[in-house]
């Protein structure tokens, strides 16, 4: 079985300014390679831009606008990501309900407080959008053909 350390995806560069590539690629959604696609709403493509800040290893290339590269992201990074945006919430979420249920409020003020809590996380996370988005940046590598 292959081991996959980093996640990948295939674009070009739109747009080159002093401090940022911004790159194109599809995103597909985890069944657009499955053969029933047509016929199914999930399959679906969205096309996005992503700007990568100059690094070390961006200055060492040289690209250009139009050129096909790799966008890649290190696996952990995506599993952070992931968990960052549904387990915590899910877990603030079901200790809300837990906790309140036990305090005697009427249903509705439990689930409304629950959601509450998970909106805050939100909030701190929107917060610290700055720092989540340098701790979660894709680089990008020429592709060897």
């Amino acid at each position: 079985m292959k081991k996959i350390d980093k996640i990948e995806h295939e674009g070009i560069i739109r747009e080159i300014s002093k401090d940022y590539i911004t790159v194109e690629f599809v995103s597909k959604s985890a069944c657009a390679e499955c053969h029933a696609k047509g016929f199914c709403v999930a399959g679906e493509e969205e096309t996005r831009f992503v700007d990568v800040p100059y690094s070390i290893s961006t200055l060492t290339e040289d690209y250009q606008v139009g050129e096909r590269v790799n966008l890649v992201m290190s696996q952990s990074l995506g599993v952070s990501a992931v968990f960052i945006s549904y387990a915590i919430p899910l877990v603030i979420l079901i200790i809300f309900l837990l906790i309140l249920s036990n305090t005697g409020l009427n249903e509705l003020m439990v689930g409304l407080l629950s959601l509450a809590g998970v909106a805050v996380y939100y909030l701190f996370v929107f917060l610290f959008r700055d720092r989540l988005e340098r701790i979660f940046t894709f680089s990008i590598e020429k592709i060897n053909r």
